[in-house]
């Protein structure tokens, strides 16, 4: 390939990286505004903590119905109009909540908005890097994914010195500020060329062909895992910080989710740098490991301080999880095409709700004992693990 189109879809690579650090603002922005919203809408804490529920609900029903509407509309209009949408959704989030007679509702709307787009953005970022003409395609999926943990760390330091320096009733400016950036990604991939998935002359695997082959439901396990092994800890990270180091409830929102974020990140960059030299079933079998001994040490070490840094040595163990288990169901799937993607993102999300849902279940089982939650947890990196030895067994297909 000549050297200028090789720099041409560098471009769209880098749009992709811009693209999770989108859905990490659309994704972390809000819930740094639950208390201020309470207190200048005077709305009921419950609907507050509904709204993160119906982001991933909206973005998981979009992950449902991509996989046949986006082929029809094409990567390119679809993947601005999830830009778009996601630009819309925080623009209108300074408006909506004063000019309506309800504030929830304004609210509400701005969420469904803004998830349409970053259900479209997760459905497609990952097949349009993966269809990139690249010399290494684990490491850049890695390397891609990272860039969410980059975003969530950048959103969450931003906002808070903004809020610091500027008061945090100038939340509607910052979203605002933040609405830019989608704006300015939309343009980027309006300019950068978009490769095809699937060669020209081949149509990708039905619906009914992907659930024929048994590959694939062990890719879409392995999918509900690596969602589930990450947010089972991720949720209650700021728990372990408030316990293990005794700061408050800020400083322990910002210490534990960030340091499980910085580390997840690493471990993605890592994975993305050297990839070339590093056998991605062992790095992942390894990493599962590595994260059932942290699940395990949350659970039965009985020190906060143990705690605190076995939540972020899982967020180091987790990194690989998500892109590696996209990039082993592309190499085992050939003609996947947008309908694996799309079901896989969707197997990604409910682990994301799946993983959260069964501790809070099973501590509640246990007296609100978190220690037993996380311990029936273990049961998703296990899984993982259990799932990559088969693959590695299994030939591509």
């Amino acid at each position: 390939m000549r050297q200028d189109a090789k720099q041409s879809y560098n471009k769209t690579i880098y749009a992709c990286f811009t693209g999770y650090i989108v859905q990490a603002v659309i994704n972390n922005f809000l819930p740094l505004l639950f208390i201020t919203f309470q207190k200048s809408y005077d709305i009921p804490l419950s609907q507050i903590t509904m709204l993160v529920t119906i982001n991933f609900l909206v973005q998981l029903l979009v992950d449902l119905l991509s996989a046949k509407v986006i082929d029809k509309i094409g990567y390119k209009k679809s993947i601005i109009a999830a830009h778009i949408f996601s630009a819309a959704g925080l623009i209108l989030l300074p408006i909506l909540p004063g000019a309506l007679p309800n504030a929830f509702a304004g609210v509400l709307i701005c969420v469904i908005i803004y998830a349409i787009g970053g259900g479209i953005i997760e459905v497609l970022i990952s097949p349009i890097v993966e269809s990139c003409p690249t010399d290494n395609k684990e490491k850049a999926m890695s390397l891609l994914h990272s860039f969410y943990c980059w975003g969530h760390v950048g959103v969450v330091l931003i906002s808070t010195v903004f809020f610091k320096l500027f008061g945090i009733e100038s939340w509607k400016i910052l979203a605002l500020i933040w609405a830019i950036l989608p704006i300015a990604n939309a343009v980027l991939f309006s300019r950068v060329p978009i490769a095809p998935l699937i060669e020209e002359g081949e149509k990708g695997l039905s619906l009914k062909e992907l659930f024929s082959k048994k590959i694939f439901w062990i890719m879409l396990l392995m999918m509900i895992c690596a969602g589930a092994g990450e947010q089972s800890i991720s949720q209650w990270a700021s728990t372990f910080a408030e316990q293990g180091l005794g700061v408050s409830k800020t400083i322990g929102d910002l210490a534990g989710p960030m340091a499980f974020a910085v580390l997840m990140g690493t471990s993605r960059a890592f994975y993305g740098k050297y990839g070339d030299r590093i056998n991605l079933d062992k790095f992942m079998i390894g990493s599962g490991i590595l994260c059932i001994i942290s699940y395990l040490c949350i659970a039965l070490i009985n020190s906060p301080v143990i705690s605190l840094i076995a939540c972020a040595v899982c967020g180091l163990s987790v990194g690989i999880m998500w892109p590696g288990s996209f990039s082993k169901a592309s190499a085992a799937i050939t003609r996947g095409g947008t309908a694996m993607f799309a079901l896989l993102a969707l197997g990604g999300d409910l682990g994301c709700s799946a993983g959260p849902t069964l501790v809070g279940m099973i501590s509640s089982k246990f007296n609100d004992n978190l220690k037993m939650g996380i311990l029936f947890a273990v049961i998703f990196p296990a899984l993982l693990v259990i799932c990559t030895i088969i693959c590695k067994r299994q030939k591509s297909i």
